[in-house]
């Protein structure tokens, strides 16, 4: 099914964020949405996940609207989101985080997939019954990530990944998400990190100040002038 947001507004009391706002993610596809650090992405992704309020648009997943529904029917209807800064319950374990993840659901297969999402991030088996809280940062990632997973996206949207990780770590995350994307997964990555992103994602939308400025496939973005001097220091 393709993901589309279409002429969203948002922002946050009477202060506005974001300007009709359109963007697409075809199914299976990952997409990248770069900018600068203040440009709006986190708030588009609180807007689609129903936590910032939508002044005004669409947002489609296949044939069902979801603007205006409450985050937890947008989760149940398969759009999740990995929020930035990984927000773990840092008194529970690693176990715990993984469940919550699978709080709506009531079929009897939770528990087999958290061997699939174990098999995928084995570090967390090592750190099953490990306080959230004491983790590295990576593998607090990681915990974040298998937590978006135990929901059963269909659209994965992942915020900041890669911030405050040494690139080993970013590389090692990238190869799970690959994994990821071959089960069907759709993935909208927000990053900071253009030349990671626009690397790894097969299309981008570039947003500045609220509005989104540039898409196209995500090499030739990595190739335009305009990119290369604000993002990359070319």
């Amino acid at each position: 099914m393709s993901f589309a947001v279409t002429n969203l507004s948002a922002g946050y009391g009477d202060t506005r964020i974001l300007w009709d706002v359109s963007l697409e993610v075809g199914d299976g596809e990952i997409v990248a949405l770069i900018g600068s650090n203040g440009a709006g992405k986190s708030t588009l992704l609180g807007a689609i996940s129903g936590l910032v309020d939508l002044w005004s648009g669409s947002v489609r997943f296949g044939e069902r609207e979801l603007a205006g529904l409450p985050p937890d029917q947008i989760v149940s209807a398969g759009v999740v989101q990995v929020p930035q800064g990984r927000r773990l319950f840092g008194s529970l374990t690693v176990r715990e985080n993984l469940l919550m993840g699978a709080y709506l659901r009531t079929d009897s297969e939770v528990e087999a997939d958290l061997e699939h999402v174990l098999g995928l991030l084995p570090r967390l088996r090592e750190r099953y019954g490990y306080l959230a809280g004491r983790l590295s940062g990576g593998e607090q990632q990681m915990v974040a990530i298998a937590r978006g997973l135990m929901a059963r996206p269909k659209i994965l949207l992942i915020d900041e990944m890669s911030l405050g990780l040494a690139p080993l770590l970013v590389d090692q995350l990238l190869e799970i998400m690959q994994q990821i994307h071959a089960t069907g997964v759709a993935i909208c990555m927000v990053e900071q990190d253009v030349q990671t992103a626009l690397e790894f994602a097969q299309r981008a939308y570039v947003l500045e100040t609220g509005r989104i400025t540039l898409s196209g496939p995500a090499h030739a973005l990595l190739d335009d002038p305009s990119v290369k001097k604000a993002y990359l220091g070319v």
